[in-house]
């Protein structure tokens, strides 16, 4: 998604070092790899361990030159030298094989367990989460994972249902949501709420905001951070991080007083304030890439 645009935004060379904290099934990584051969270097990691299996595979031709590790992106400056790359790219989101096989439990297109995990060594999934948690902390998920303007109502009648059948797959919860929501426009009454309890089930704006920060430290000056979103919070999040970083000032509180301000050196620098969005042969190609954006940082 979006590979001729990272790669611009990246300009992978020869004998560059790139971290790609979402590998997936490599596409990208392959690309940079290509791109900066017959030298340069990749770190790869991803939390779902058949995600980099495939990895592993697609990147044989390319033996030598990677270090793929399973595990979260917040996870990165665990094990990535400090001050080693040349760019970091950061995909959000879920991905095509995870959401198109139905054992995974990412969709309400097809039936299958209420699972969710991008990491299947967790032991937290959708099921247990709907099963346990309270109404309120199920209403706030929806709400602010979701931005699901019935959060309440839903989940006012999950604990409701519940008591006499607990939870277990996909369809059981969008027959729920088919009957108590309206349908707005295209999209199924129930994409919000699950949306909101994949986000939950795996922390992953948590992740985002840990991972955020700790990649900075992994670029040398010069060096590209791209960062792929796919929903609002998501870039909100990403934007948030991007005026703070890119800051020539600092300030104490919630509320930015120009009397207060501190001054300090800026850690980035926007490479565009606009995002970057798929063009038309991509859409048309790939429909799923129509919420993808593209925000790229420079280290400073």
């Amino acid at each position: 998604m979006l590979l001729d645009e990272v790669l611009t935004a990246l300009s992978p060379r020869d004998g560059g070092v790139y971290a790609d904290g979402t590998v997936g099934g490599a596409g990208h990584a392959a690309a940079i790899l290509a791109a900066s051969s017959p030298t340069g270097w990749l770190y790869g990691c991803d939390r779902d361990g058949l995600a980099l299996e495939a990895a592993g595979e697609r990147l044989k031709p390319y033996e030598g030159r990677h270090e793929l590790r399973r595990g979260n992106f917040a996870e990165l400056c665990g094990w990535v030298p400090a001050g080693a790359c040349d760019g970091v790219l950061l995909d959000l989101g879920v991905s095509s094989p995870q959401l198109d096989v139905a054992e995974r439990g990412f969709s309400f297109q097809q039936d299958g367990p209420l699972d969710m995990r991008m990491d299947q060594r967790q032991e937290m999934t959708a099921a247990e989460l709907l099963n346990t948690w309270d109404a309120e902390d199920l209403a706030s998920v929806f709400w602010r994972y979701g931005d699901e303007r019935d959060s309440r109502r839903v989940a006012r009648a999950i604990v409701h249902d519940r008591e006499a059948v607990p939870f277990k797959r996909t369809r059981q919860l969008a027959e729920l949501l088919e009957r108590l929501l309206p349908k707005r426009g295209r999209a199924h009454p129930g994409t919000k709420v699950f949306q909101a309890l994949r986000i939950a089930v795996n922390d992953e704006m948590g992740s985002l905001e840990r991972g955020l920060a700790g990649v900075v430290g992994l670029l040398k000056p010069g060096g590209r951070l791209a960062v792929i979103t796919f929903h609002s919070l998501e870039d909100r999040t990403v934007k948030h991080f991007g005026r703070s970083r890119t800051r020539d000032y600092d300030f104490d509180g919630p509320v930015d007083i120009p009397e207060l301000r501190r001054p300090k050196v800026p850690e980035l620098r926007w490479v565009s304030r606009k995002a970057t969005c798929p063009g038309d042969l991509e859409l048309a190609e790939n429909p799923r890439s129509r919420s993808a954006q593209l925000r790229v940082f420079e280290k400073a």
